[in-house]
């Protein structure tokens, strides 16, 4: 099969008909082969009766239904588990993504060797104070921290190489970040390219501008877990003896001081009479924690299923 297109869906029963349309015009158009699933994410709209309905008239069309609303996150892990096309789309079902672009994505994938091609919202047709200008910043931080250089890295409309769908795992809110997942999964060759971007025909948005918050956080927390996952203690333990450093140097400057004026005369306080002897057992204490922390980190490191689980592209 040379393509599957995944679509997540909350909420979006006014579009599906006309998205899955647009798909089957441009596959039928291009000659290829195909399957669209459909996920939808526990929508309330009878968003369901209309997959059935698709699925019904289009042996291409294939769905999947939460029982509630798990995220977009989800929605991706179960359709990348299940499709089986060389080369893999996920594009959103609000009608914003363009499937008159998949064609060029696909050549992208299959023709120039890319692991992964992101759509890029050159022009986007979102509000510009509460889309355009945090995205941007969005952006611009997840470039600086992952050092990949995508102008969009959460643009819905992507394609994969399908071993790259089949190596990645995806939870949370992870989805913005796949680029960053799967280039971490030693898939490296990761490419935009600029689509067209409609506003919206049909309901509203169903993100609001804590994503941009909980993406930041999203962030840090995937950006450690790539470096210390397997191996928490060069973290925390790192740092629990710079703490150890740190009290153990006030500890030695305060009894010098206190050595020092004694032997000259001197008028000294008592050791523990000083703010800095409390700053060295907070110092310390922490040094303790931290070393700790790790000790626990590695405990549960040793015990994930996954500690011995490594991407091997061949083998002879």
């Amino acid at each position: 099969m040379d393509i599957s297109v995944i679509i997540p869906a909350f909420n979006e029963r006014e579009s599906l008909p006309e998205l899955s349309a647009w798909i089957a015009r441009v596959m039928q158009e291009n000659g290829y082969s195909y399957e669209v699933l459909i996920v939808d994410d526990g929508s309330t709209d009878g968003s369901w009766e209309t997959i059935r309905e698709l699925a019904g008239a289009d042996t291409h069309v294939h769905g999947l239904r939460f029982l509630r609303n798990y995220g977009k996150s989800a929605a991706l892990y179960c359709g990348f588990e299940r499709v089986q096309g060389d080369v893999v789309f996920t594009m959103d079902a609000d009608l914003q993504d363009s499937p008159d672009e998949l064609p060029e994505m696909y050549r992208m994938i299959t023709e120039q060797g890319y692991d992964l091609v992101s759509g890029w919202k050159q022009h986007r047709k979102d509000n510009a104070l509460t889309k355009n200008l945090p995205s941007k910043l969005y952006n611009a931080t997840a470039r600086r921290i992952t050092g990949i250089k995508l102008h969009d890295m959460n643009c819905g409309l992507k394609a994969y190489r399908k071993e790259v769908v089949k190596h990645i795992e995806v939870y949370g809110e992870m989805h913005r970040y796949i680029p960053y997942l799967a280039k971490n999964a030693g898939f490296t060759k990761i490419g935009e390219k600029p689509v067209v971007h409609a506003k919206r025909k049909y309901g509203k948005s169903k993100f609001g501008m804590s994503r941009f918050v909980n993406g930041f956080l999203d962030l840090q927390t995937l950006s450690f877990l790539t470096r210390f996952g397997k191996d928490p203690m060069h973290f925390f333990g790192y740092n629990g003896l710079l703490m150890f450093f740190v009290g153990f140097v006030m500890t030695v400057w305060i009894i010098v001081d206190k050595l020092v004026r004694q032997a000259h005369g001197v008028k000294f306080r008592a050791v523990t009479d000083q703010p800095l002897f409390y700053l060295a057992l907070v110092a310390v204490i922490l040094g303790v924690m931290l070393f700790l922390a790790g000790f626990i980190g590695e405990m549960v490191a040793r015990s994930s299923a996954d500690r011995n689980r490594y991407n091997i592209s061949d083998e002879l």
